[in-house]
């Protein structure tokens, strides 16, 4: 896992990908992907996992208040899935929040099928569902979780 930027080439395309398919399964109110020019925002770490110079995995961390940060971004490129990578990607994510004095992780999620698999690799890394933080409101289409580290 590599601290990348969003303006990368490869990133960027990753970036872009992940865009259009959150676009693709929500309708604008309910959807929460930050474009890329906004990954480039001072508060957010952006990460990637890359093979033969490419990003096949990304996240991100966006810190707000004292100890809060929220996990952004998360996304694996179809075909590199069910290897395992969006996990290490995640407990990277969770080891650089945690050396940032980063005390508790939140995440926005989607409630359909779709996103099944994300909310059970978020489960399994002790996130439990909690109610909208931030400038969140209640959505049936989003799932809040959070976790202290």
């Amino acid at each position: 896992m590599l601290r990348v930027a969003a303006q990368d080439p490869d990133v960027a395309a990753l970036l872009e990908r992940h865009f259009q398919l959150m676009r693709s399964q929500s309708p604008p109110e309910s959807c929460h992907v930050l474009p890329a020019d906004n990954l480039a925002d001072p508060d957010i770490t952006l990460f990637a996992i890359r093979e033969k110079d490419t990003a096949v995995a990304i996240g991100a961390l966006r810190r707000f208040g004292q100890a809060d940060g929220e996990l952004k971004s998360m996304h694996t490129a179809a075909e590199h899935r069910g290897r395992g990578l969006a996990r290490h990607l995640l407990q990277g994510l969770i080891r650089h929040a945690a050396g940032e004095g980063v005390r508790s992780l939140w995440l926005e999620t989607g409630s359909g099928p779709e996103h099944a698999a994300a909310r059970a690799l978020y489960a399994a890394e002790g996130f439990t569902p909690c109610p909208p933080f931030g400038d969140y409101s209640e959505d049936p289409l989003s799932i809040f979780m959070t976790r202290r580290i």
